[in-house]
């Protein structure tokens, strides 16, 4: 066999080094593939912590329309909760917003960091305001997360710029609807955080929910009607509300509001406003 001299060998070393190198070259400059798009129908399981007021309507119930505007008779409010920061409250008082809510507390767990910014620029501007707890019946006791909520910013002040307290019960953003709860174990939990709060504060809490959360949770129970209503209904009217109540309070009536988000009418001019404040 004859032996390759070394002039012979070298321009075949670099001719397949240069090919190596090529694609080399090609692979790189190649476009990465595209990313997996999320899948649409796929839902997250929010953090603990996260929850707010009205989370769950627009899935549940829709959302159709807006109602009229009544402000001679019924006075606009906003509620409020971290996910939506520091609020512009001299544009929403300047928009003629007069009276807020800001969550306070979720369960025994979480507090609101922004709680401070919200609850005392609402107050800074000239509005009435109060705080609302996030229920989540199955982590600890009603009359557990009562005072937890009283001892977080939910407590009542006899100034006349303070609403009572909310108890916000509605569906479980982090798993079973009714938080694993039978109706009348959901109506005794509800019934020890309204009783304890009462006790710690002296006012009955404002109870915030939904129609078809209350009929499906609580078997649509008739005996918290001494509790004022605050109803969630995304729509041009407030609906048919939960047995017992005959009128509503409040009424969220929107999650797409200018400013922030969740739009509420009082149902009364502001010196009804004032009257629940007093007490």
């Amino acid at each position: 066999m004859p032996v390759r001299r070394p002039e012979q060998i070298r321009p075949r070393r670099l001719f397949l080094i240069g090919l190596l190198l090529t694609a080399f070259s090609l692979l790189l400059a190649a476009p990465a593939p595209a990313a997996e798009a999320p899948d649409a129908t796929a839902t997250a399981t929010p953090a603990r912590g996260d929850a707010h007021m009205g989370m769950g309507v627009v899935a549940h119930d829709g959302q159709d329309g807006l109602p009229a505007d009544i402000r001679a008779t019924q006075t606009e409010g906003v509620d409020v909760a971290s996910y939506q920061g520091n609020v512009a409250w001299p544009t929403l008082w300047n928009s003629g917003v007069r009276w807020a809510y800001t969550k306070a507390s979720e369960g025994t767990y979480y507090t609101n960091p922004y709680f401070s910014q919200q609850y005392t620029g609402a107050h800074g501007v000239g509005m009435i305001r109060g705080a609302y707890h996030f229920a989540t019946p199955d982590t600890t006791s009603g009359a557990t997360q009562a005072d937890y909520f009283v001892d977080h910013g939910g407590d009542w002040s006899n100034d006349g710029r303070t609403l009572p307290g909310v108890l916000d019960i509605e569906w479980n953003p982090y798993g079973d609807a009714c938080f694993d709860k039978s109706p009348s174990a959901m109506v005794t939990w509800i019934r020890d955080f309204l009783n304890q709060y009462k006790a710690r504060t002296g006012r009955q809490a404002v109870i915030y929910t939904a129609t078809s959360w209350w009929n499906q949770c609580t078997g649509n129970y008739a005996g918290f009607s001494a509790n004022p209503l605050w109803i969630a209904h995304y729509a041009s009217t407030a609906g048919t509300l939960p047995a017992g109540w005959s009128t509503y309070t409040m009424w969220q009536y929107t999650s797409t509001g200018p400013t922030v988000g969740d739009h509420d009418r009082f149902n009364g001019a502001p010196d009804r406003v004032q009257a629940l404040a007093n007490g």
